[in-house]
């Protein structure tokens, strides 16, 4: 059966086509690469880093790139069902027939997804199954900061700022005569883990006693944003977007230095484009794409330091384009920024509901902050306000918990003072748990157990039942789940591969998660999750040890240390807290 015979039977076939306006082109080449995104079409197509991915490769000569996103279910099914495989959209050619393949995995609950991608795509799934007549199976990503959950089933690992490394690799393949040479050339570049060429001892008492090989991995960095390469255009989707509009990055890195925060750690140094780069590259990517909307990304967007400037340029060169502005923190909250960017509701995210707790979480914001922001959102005719917090945070309690209650209402009471709309305000407030990252400095924290997430939510649940509030939380079998993979060693990988012939795919999608799966998965293998999810101690041995993010482990333990004794470490706006980075490199805003 043909491609477009299934395509009639798809529930959305946009999804399968391929030939966006903005994309690339068809024809292979020497060496053919193809970009897996492990989730579906409209999430997929609103991630800006494949993009940049995408670009990097394509410009080395006699590349070919090209782009596979996750099937629902029903094509999935249609696939398997007619015996016929995977395939790059703009090509059509099955992803056995590419070179190489490259994961973008930014969410623990992708991993089964991967394995259903390489199922589908008839490619083996463990990779000591996989011989030279198969491509090269590799993954990037935020978190391939802990590889080994997925080290059986991937061949070469990026770990760091892909602009860095990608084209290196690229240009490596095509020199390369094997399979076997690549990877043991590869393994010695900058930002590469093979994991094949490092082993992992467990002591009796099921701890990692050391690591064996290869025994450290730096990540790869580029030093220069205005000098990384950057799409000029974007690809417009076939069908509507989560995110449907253009994206610049204005700043990588974070300043603040939230203890929770995985991100803010990984992605140091601090660096930062220019305005007149900003403006440059959204000028190119708008009258390329046709987007009317435009989104200056960063991990703390308000904290980008020409933001006024950036956005008196843009407003001249996009007079009719609207500006995005995510990642507002409230301390640098500025009406001027929120009249640039005017949506229906404005998100802020304290995280924490007491100044003891925001301290121990290293959140430099105050009560007194949050007051002035949501007068400023009022005074520009906002009302509704979105709150983000978390619960299970190390040290907290119930008061902590009823903080974050005092806080709805002394937003209401502002409001109500404040009144600039007949409207009445509608105030959301959205909890998520506590999941103890690597690389953080709550890496070695334990997560709270399910009865105390119950207990936790009834408490909320009792205080924020008032007219104008809404309450939501997440799934605790799913963060969880998170949890564990995301401090996991490689004992996880036949977890993961029963959990996938169970069943287990697009995890992250509540209509296909299954808990029953997962906990028959962890039995089935003899694995304990609560080995993940404890409290870890110090001296022991990480998963994740072995790799480098230029951020001193000795640091994350003062951190720790810090958050313990409630003392607040600031941003890095006021000045280097020598985190071990600017050993290496310079960040923009120290």
């Amino acid at each position: 059966m043909r491609i477009e015979d299934l395509l009639k039977k798809a529930e959305k076939p946009a999804r399968y086509i391929g030939g966006e306006y903005g994309s690339g082109g068809k024809e292979f080449k020497k060496y053919n690469y193809c970009l897996c995104f492990p989730d579906v079409y409209e999430v997929a197509m609103s991630n800006l880093g494949i993009r940049i991915v995408e670009k990097v490769m394509s410009d080395v000569d006699g590349v070919f790139v090209d782009r596979c996103f996750a099937p629902w279910d029903d094509f999935g099914k249609l696939l398997k069902e007619n015996d016929m495989p995977l395939y790059g959209l703009n090509s059509k050619r099955p992803l056995k027939d590419f070179d190489g393949i490259g994961f973008s995995m930014g969410f623990e609950l992708c991993y089964t997804t991967v394995l259903y991608m390489l199922d589908l795509a008839k490619i083996p799934l463990l990779r000591k199954d996989r011989g030279e007549d198969y491509p090269v199976i590799e993954a990037g990503g935020p978190c391939t900061c802990n590889p080994e959950p997925m080290s059986d089933f991937i061949d070469l690992f990026i770990l760091g700022d892909g602009e860095a490394i990608n084209d290196k690799l690229a240009k490596l393949r095509l020199s390369c005569a094997s399979k076997a040479e690549y990877l043991e050339k590869a393994s010695k570049l900058q930002g590469v883990y093979v994991p094949s060429m490092m082993e992992v001892k467990y002591g009796d008492n099921g701890l990692i006693e050391g690591f064996y090989g290869i025994t450290e991995v730096k990540k790869a960095v580029i030093k220069d944003l205005d000098k990384a390469v950057f799409p000029p255009i974007q690809p417009v989707g076939n069908i509507e977007a989560v995110f449907d509009r253009a994206v610049v990055e204005v700043m990588r890195g974070c300043p603040r230095g939230c203890r929770f925060c995985q991100a803010g750690y990984i992605y140091r140094p601090i660096r930062l484009r220019t305005p007149e780069t900003v403006t440059a590259q959204a000028k190119s990517i708008a009258e390329g794409s046709g987007y009317d909307e435009l989104s200056l990304n960063s991990l703390s967007t308000g904290d980008y330091p020409c933001l006024i400037e950036l956005l008196s340029d843009l407003k001249k060169e996009l007079p009719d384009t609207k500006i995005a502005l995510p990642s507002l923190r409230i301390d640098s909250f500025d009406s001027e920024f929120v009249s640039e960017s005017k949506k229906n509701s404005l998100t802020f995210a304290p995280e924490a509901g007491t100044q003891r707790l925001r301290d121990v979480i290293n959140k430099d914001v105050t009560d007194e902050q949050i007051e002035r922001c949501v007068i400023a959102a009022f005074d520009q005719g906002y009302t509704s306000i979105k709150l983000y917090f978390m619960m299970g945070l190390p040290t907290e309690t119930d008061e902590d918990l009823n903080g974050i209650a005092d806080i709805v209402y002394k937003i209401r009471e502002i409001y109500s003072k404040h009144k600039r709309m007949p409207r009445e305000l509608r105030v959301s407030v959205s909890v998520s748990t506590f999941i103890p990252k690597p690389f953080t400095p709550f890496q070695w924290e334990r997560q709270i157990t399910e009865e105390e997430f119950k207990q936790k939510i009834d408490l909320l649940k009792k205080r924020l039942f008032v007219k104008g509030v809404t309450l939501s939380w997440n799934d605790f079998t799913l963060s969880r789940l998170e949890a564990v993979l995301a401090r996991g060693d490689r004992r996880l990988s036949p977890v993961i591969l029963s959990a996938y012939k169970s069943g287990a795919h697009l995890d992250s999608w509540s209509e296909f998660f299954s808990a029953e799966i997962w906990q028959r998965a962890f039995e089935e293998n003899n694995v304990n999750p609560d080995l993940y999810t404890r409290k870890h101690e110090f001296s022991e041995i990480l998963p994740w040890d072995f790799i480098n993010i230029f951020v001193d482990k000795n640091y994350l333990k003062q951190e720790a240390e810090k958050a313990t004794a409630e003392k607040v470490t600031g941003s890095c706006f006021k000045g280097c807290k020598g985190c071990g980075v600017h050993k290496e490199f310079r960040c923009q805003l120290c």
